[in-house]
């Protein structure tokens, strides 16, 4: 399905698949009188709640992104997220403000398998980059969101375009409160390593180091994040990990996101550390692989150099299948739930 924005008859819109009739209900929506949309957050970090956004927020939020990638009237982009959250809805408004070319899959973790002409924009979750890698020269622009980018996959892309791509591939940071993200970070052709936020976005921390954020053409409130972060300077910053998933073991603070890039450099595995109860340690280092049970990987693991002693995992468990939100980010809750 393709709908160019510039041209756009909201009577002759073909609606044959599930998704399609999705992208269509939210198109009348968007040109309904109503100032607001209905967003669904993930549910990746607690229970999904439906809350209102104003539309004149989400536009100013595709402008950001839409001049920041240069993109122009006409250009095509690829809708392969789900329309219920904000990265599928803030893909169709970046279509429909800047008059883009949109094309329209429905969303899996092969998006591009059936792609076969080159694309100027797409936002994508890592799973899907991690399906797609022998297509990804046919987009121009991509950002990855939903989670964070490991190492390996970086590597894989790198492997995947050689290292003097053409293209352009950033991971975002954000969250349905700031409308997608309000800042990138390049990983290819440049590997970046800290976040730059985007123009009129003021960024601080509070006193345990959670990022704050505050941009008024999106939200009027200051928004306070559970985001434990590192600040560079005004408008740059490197993300630590989520406060609410430290691992309180022997009395020592460990961030699984820091250690999960360390292990994901070393194997290709899906590698999520979370704390199990402990009566001696409070919280026991525990780490779950996605696959079949490997020698060779924990022989791999146990070569890993941790800064620390207590980073080296207590146990380690493979699984067959990690537990995923509907867009792809890794349920914690499930997986602790489920060992």
């Amino acid at each position: 399905m393709l709908i160019d924005f510039k041209n756009l008859n909201m009577n002759q819109l073909p609606a044959g698949t599930e998704f399609e009739k999705k992208v269509g209900a939210f198109l009348e929506e968007w040109f309904s009188d109503e100032k607001t949309v209905q967003v669904q957050t993930s549910g990746s970090t607690g229970t999904p709640k439906i809350f209102e956004i104003e539309k004149d927020k989400m536009i100013a939020s595709a402008e950001m992104t839409c001049n920041f990638l240069g993109l122009k009237e006409g250009d095509t982009a690829l809708l392969c997220l789900p329309v219920e959250y904000i990265s599928g809805k803030m893909m169709t408004v970046r279509s429909i403000i800047r008059n883009l070319k949109l094309i329209i899959t429905n969303p899996s973790v092969k998006p591009l398998e059936n792609i076969n002409e080159e694309i100027d924009f797409c936002a994508m979750t890592p799973l899907q980059i991690e399906n797609s890698l022998d297509h990804l020269y046919w987009i121009k622009n991509i950002i990855i969101g939903g989670a964070a980018v490991s190492e390996s996959l970086k590597h894989k892309i790198f492997d995947s375009l050689g290292s003097k791509g053409t293209q352009k591939i950033f991971e975002t940071y954000g969250m349905s409160e700031t409308l997608s993200h309000i800042a990138l970070k390049q990983i290819y052709p440049v590997s970046e390593s800290f976040f730059t936020a985007f123009e009129n976005v003021d960024i601080s921390t509070d006193e345990k180091g959670c990022l704050k954020i505050f941009a008024p053409h999106l939200n009027t409130e200051v928004l306070q994040t559970n985001d434990l972060v590192e600040i560079k300077n005004n408008n740059q910053f490197r993300f630590l990990g989520r406060i609410d998933n430290v691992i309180n073991s022997g009395g020592a603070k460990i961030f699984p996101e820091q250690l999960e890039a360390l292990v994901k450099k070393e194997i290709p595995n899906e590698a999520v550390f979370i704390g199990r109860e402990d009566e001696s340690l409070g919280q026991k280092l525990i780490l779950v692989i996605e696959g079949q049970k490997s020698k060779e990987i924990i022989d791999e693991i146990s070569k890993i150099p941790f800064e620390k002693s207590y980073h080296r995992p207590k146990e380690i468990i493979f699984t067959e299948k990690i537990p995923r939100t509907p867009n792809g980010k890794v349920n914690r809750i499930g997986l602790k739930n489920i060992l």
